[in-house]
């Protein structure tokens, strides 16, 4: 696994696929259970949590894991998540970020793990919001990589059963399915999951 993987290209995909979500939609269900209001109001906050994770501060604010309220979601969220995202990434691009111990969502890991989760969610959710849109996703096979070095040992480890509060239960995918359709199915999603 790269020991830094650069989270740029899945902030700014993210921050895309974000900017361009309509006022309509925001009600439309997503492949996560969860309205895409209620995604983006929780891609809002963890932008600020991973942020804050690789700078090592940890404001009161952010001890919880983040929001998942649509209603929570700013007024200005087309334009604030994607510069929290472009913060987010930049945040990461220090080695700093990477050492030691850090907090994220009320828990204390290794920063080099929380890197790894931020990629994960940056990706995944990515995903989320693309197909609860109708829009494409291209995920680099670098980044899909990292997923998968990270999110495979604990599917592994919970006997595919899912991971309470990371994700649901791994689901069935063919031999042949597509790196990013496998790491789909390991969260819990249906790589062929569309909206309506």
């Amino acid at each position: 696994m790269t020991s830094m993987p650069d989270l740029a290209p899945a902030a700014r995909r993210m921050a895309g696929l974000v900017a361009g979500v309509r006022d309509d939609q925001l009600t439309a269900p997503t492949p996560a259970d969860m309205s895409l209001g209620t995604l983006l109001d929780h891609v809002n906050g963890l932008s600020l949590a991973f942020t804050w994770a690789a700078r090592k501060e940890f404001p009161d604010a952010l001890s919880r894991p983040p929001s998942s309220d649509a209603s929570q979601l700013p007024p200005d969220w087309r334009t604030r998540i994607p510069e929290q995202l472009d913060a987010l990434a930049a945040a990461w691009r220090s080695p700093d970020a990477w050492q030691g111990m850090t907090r994220a969502g009320g828990l204390d890991l290794p920063g080099q793990d929380a890197g790894h989760v931020a990629m994960n969610e940056l990706v995944v959710h990515g995903w989320d919001v693309a197909r609860a849109t109708g829009r494409p996703y291209d995920a680099g096979a670098d980044e899909i990589e990292t997923c998968l070095l990270f999110v495979a040992p604990s599917v592994e480890q919970s006997g595919g059963k899912g991971i309470e509060g990371l994700f649901g239960p791994a689901v069935d995918v063919p031999a042949d399915a597509s790196p990013l359709d496998r790491l789909i199915a390991m969260t819990g999603r249906r790589p062929d999951w569309t909206a309506g």
